[in-house]
Parts: structure tokens; C-alpha cells; sequence
């Protein structure tokens, strides 16, 4: 079937849909235990597309079990490394032909363009299975030095059962992260999905089902974090946890796994990305669209935001006025629409906050030069004119708290050197980017950075073959590349005495 191209097409393709809002455990869509649902509104009018499962503590215990089980019959987590490949490119080829389903879903429900989520996500979660599985069969032990008569071995075996809990804004790519190095290694795994945006994860447990994938090995459990993710986060035979989201959530899942049974925990946390721009930036107008990019994409809800523009001090008016023409190509508009670069925000919860940021960057005496109106109220959607601050200080609320929006703080500076105090002046280290002609600036400032990612003239770069993740309270997760890896699996010294 060709790709619908209107509006009007990608509209009727969705009031086909059927929307599935079940548990899957153990190879079944079922309804919560205590038969509870919530609601999946969807953020492009504000109407209910279905009602969900709201899970709680005895589903988690039933995926619990059912991951155990599996793990233990060791139907996956004993099968040879190339034929768990063979299963996940299947799965990874199911995605791609899905795309457009899965595309719609992450439209509807969590509401980014169609253009976005149909080229971007449904690919890159594709990309991020098939990349994993074709690694995994190229990942060797290690022999260690030992005497003649001795043989030590170090071996990498998985961990057991990985709870898995993902956010809203990236729904599929977030939860192919995750899966990916998780299933491959060999570990039954029990997936989480926001509530904000559960419908995709539901779907990709039917084609991993489709894929080969055994019963018990991926389970998906929609619900509240406070109900069935605290249930996983404390359970004393989840082996494994794996998070991304806000950095108040992973500290108090830390708190659980000690509480608990000391489970692995990874988290991959906030972020208050510096985007830092010199005066010597090879292509001032380059630089401009991606400023506007890095905040507008993804309607802002992105853990990478370059939410804080630090310019130069003798370019700074002139390029404030280049990022505000930039931003005019990211104007809300229907996600429906394959023309639309800038979505609805998630939910009515999520605009206020925004809105509240915005008005609280008015009152701490910023500038709002571009932006930062509520606008097509009239669709019964949640949009947001993305919001250009100037003459913004590092301790305005604007600009050293995350707001998961389209809100861009200017912050000017004379120095590298007060450039790097400014960038590191925060409780988050997930990622920066530096502009600027001169490769030995480029390198001094990225290396004093303390971010998990730098970008030099170029902002959100990178693909599966580099790790991902934060310094400070961004987290101590890293997803993709081999380095993923580590997480899913336990290192195991084995020593033979030769007679």
C-alpha cells in the first residue's frame, strides 16, 4: 500500500484503526486483574481514543512470574546468540511493515507529526532491534592470563528478568532502546509504557509475538508509574531495572532497588542542554535553524532539548533575531498534516506546565521575543506556539529547570571559559553542542563539558554505534552501541585446574 500523502488520507486511515488497550503477559492480551482502565486521550482534540489496562501490583506479579519461567526454561535465554538474531531482524522487519500503524498510533496518541513518527521513529526503532541482533553474535568472551595449568574464563551471561520502564515523548524508539540489548543478550523482559502513550508498546508485543519471540519473554504492562511501575521497581525477582524519564522519578527508583533486593538499576534522567554558539561559527544561519530545530522538534519534549542558547556576546542580538525567523518554520499545526513540523503536547497536564513555565519567564524579567501562545484551542488539541526568550540568566526558572516544551532561554556570554561555567552551572550532564571555526576551541570546550554527548557544529548527531546517556543527575544509564550491553548482562570467572 502507498504511503497516504494528505491530511484528509491519513485521517481516514486512522478511523480504521483498531485500538488495543490490553495487559500482555505470557503470550495473552488480557485486562487488568482488578479489571481497571484508564483512559488514552488523544492530544490532537482532546477525545478518548480507547480505554487502557491500568495495571497494578498483581499483574506485575503475573509478569513476573511469566519472565521468570520463560528465562529459566531457558526457551530464549539458552538459545544460541544467531538464532535470537534470526528472531529479533524478523521483529525488526515486522516494524518497517507495520510503519504506517505504528507511525498513526504514535500520532494519535502521543501527538508528534506524521511526517516525524512515519520517517523517523517507526525507522529508528527498526534500526535499533536489527542493529543489536546483528551485533550480538559478534560479542566475544574473554580468556584470562593464567598459569599453564590453569584456565580462566570470563564469561557474559544475561541477568534474568528487566523491567523496563520507558516515557511518553518517543514511545517506540525509547522501548527499542531498551528491548533491544535487553532480548538479545538472552533476558525475559517486562516493558512499561508510559500511560501517557501506551499504544504502540501494546502493538509491538503482538509482532514480537509474530516475530518468534516465546511467550513469557516480552511482556507489556500499561498503568501508572505510582501503581504497577512501583510494583516492578520494588519486586524481589525483577533481576534488572531500566528507566528514562524525569530525574525526580529515577531517584526514587533507586530508592525501591535498595528497599527491595538491590535489583540493577539504569537510568537515563533529564536534561538542560547548553547549544553554545560562537562568534566565529562557520555558518551563523546554519546555526540559527538548528537552535530552533533543537527546541521546536518534538514540540520540545525531548530529554536533549538545546533548551539554553548560549551566544557570544558581539553576535548575540543579531543571531537571536536569526533563531526567531528560524522559528517561524516550526508553527503548530494539525499532526495529521504531512506539512506539520511542530505537534500537539501530550496532554492538558503537560500544556499547563509549559504555559506555566512561559509565564514564569515573563515575570523573572526574561524577554519574550518570539512566541509562547496557547493556539488552535478551537481544535480541542493541546498547541503551543514554540516560546524565544532573550536576556535570560542561568538561575531564571526558565533556564535551570527542565520543561519538556518548546521554550528556549538565551543566555549570552564574553569567554570560552565563562561559556563552560555557564554551560556545567546545573544539576544535569546529558548532552551540549559547541559552534565555532576554530577545531582547538572545539576540543577544549567539548572535553571541559560535562555532558554524556558534544556535538561540534551540528546539534543531535550520532546513531547506534555511540552510547547515549548522561553525567550528574541526567543519569548513569547508556543505551546503543556495544556499551548497552553491559547492562543487560552479569560477568561470570570460571576457572579450571588442568591435571
Amino acid at each position: 500500500m502507498s504511503t497516504p500523502k494528505t491530511r484528509q488520507e491519513w485521517q481516514e486511515r486512522a478511523s480504521t484503526l483498531e485500538f488495543n488497550g490490553q495487559a500482555f503477559i505470557n503470550g495473552q492480551f488480557c485486562p487488568a486483574v482488578s479489571g481497571e482502565t484508564f483512559a488514552s486521550i488523544s492530544p490532537l482534540d482532546g477525545k478518548v481514543l480507547t480505554e487502557v489496562a491500568s495495571c497494578d501490583q498483581a499483574d506485575a506479579d503475573l509478569a513476573v512470574i511469566a519472565a521468570r519461567q520463560s528465562f529459566e526454561s531457558g526457551s530464549w535465554s539458552q538459545l544460541a546468540p544467531a538464532k535470537r538474531k534470526k528472531v529479533l531482524l524478523r521483529f525488526a522487519e515486522l516494524i518497517l511493515e507495520n510503519r504506517e500503524e505504528l507511525a498513526l498510533l504514535e500520532t494519535l496518541d502521543m501527538g508528534k507529526p506524521i511526517s516525524h513518527a512515519l520517517k523517523g521513529d517507526v525507522p529508528a526503532t527498526a534500526r535499533a532491534i536489527s542493529w543489536t541482533a546483528e551485533a550480538i553474535d559478534k560479542v566475544y568472551d574473554e580468556l584470562a592470563p593464567t598459569p599453564a595449568n590453569q584456565i580462566g574464563m570470563v564469561t557474559r551471561e544475561p541477568i534474568g528478568v528487566v523491567a523496563a520502564i520507558v516515557p511518553w515523548n518517543f514511545p517506540l524508539i525509547m522501548a527499542a532502546w531498551k528491548l533491544a540489548p535487553a532480548l538479545a543478550t538472552g533476558n525475559s523482559v517486562i516493558l512499561k509504557p508510559s500511560e501517557k502513550s501506551p499504544l504502540s508498546a501494546i502493538r509491538l508485543a503482538a509482532l514480537a509475538q509474530q516475530a518468534g519471540i516465546p511467550d513469557g519473554v516480552f511482556n507489556v504492562l500499561p498503568g501508572y508509574g505510582h501503581t504497577v511501575g512501583k510494583a516492578l521497581a520494588l519486586h524481589q525477582d525483577v533481576d534488572c531495572l531500566v528507566f528514562t524519564g524525569s530525574t525526580g522519578v529515577a531517584k526514587q527508583l533507586l530508592i525501591y532497588a535498595g528497599e527491595s533486593n538491590m535489583k540493577r538499576v539504569w537510568l537515563e534522567a533529564g536534561g538542560k542542554s547548553p547549544n553554545i554558539v560562537f562568534a566565529d561559527a562557520p555558518d551563523l544561519d546554519r546555526a540559527a535553524t538548528e537552535a530552533a530545530s533543537a527546541i521546536a522538534f518534538n514540540q520540545g519534549e525531548v530529554c536533549t532539548a538545546g533548551s539554553r542558547l548560549l551566544v557570544e556576546a558581539s553576535i548575540k542580538d543579531d543571531f537571536v533575531l536569526r533563531v526567531a525567523k528560524a522559528l517561524k518554520a516550526w508553527q503548530p499545526g494539525h499532526p495529521l498534516d504531512p506539512n506539520t513540523t511542530c505537534g500537539a503536547i501530550v496532554d492538558q497536564q503537560q500544556l499547563e506546565r509549559v504555559i506555566g513555565y512561559i509565564e514564569a519567564g515573563v515575570q523573572e524579567g526574561a524577554t519574550l521575543a518570539e512566541g509562547g501562545s496557547q493556539v488552535l484551542q478551537d481544535s480541542g488539541g493541546y498547541f503551543v506556539q514554540p516560546a524565544l526568550f532573550d536576556n535570560v540568566t542561568n538561575q531564571m526558572k526558565i533556564a535551570a529547570e527542565e520543561i519538556f516544551g518548546p521554550v528556549l532561554s538565551v543566555i549570552p556570554f564574553e569567554t570560552a571559559e565563562e561559556a563552560i561555567a555557564i554551560a556545567n552551572d546545573t544539576i544535569y550532564g546529558l548532552a551540549a553542542a559547541v559552534w565555532t571555526a576554530d577545531i582547538n576551541k572545539a576540543h577544549k570546550t567539548a572535553k571541559a563539558l560535562r555532558a554524556g554527548s558534544v556535538w561540534i557544529n551540528h546539534y543531535d548527531g550520532g546513531d547506534m554505534t555511540a552510547p547515549f546517556g548522561g553525567f550528574k543527575q541526567s543519569g548513569n544509564g547508556r543505551d546503543k552501541s556495544l556499551h548497552a550491553f553491559d547492562k543487560y548482562t552479569e560477568l561470570k570467572a570460571t576457572w579450571i585446574e588442568l591435571s
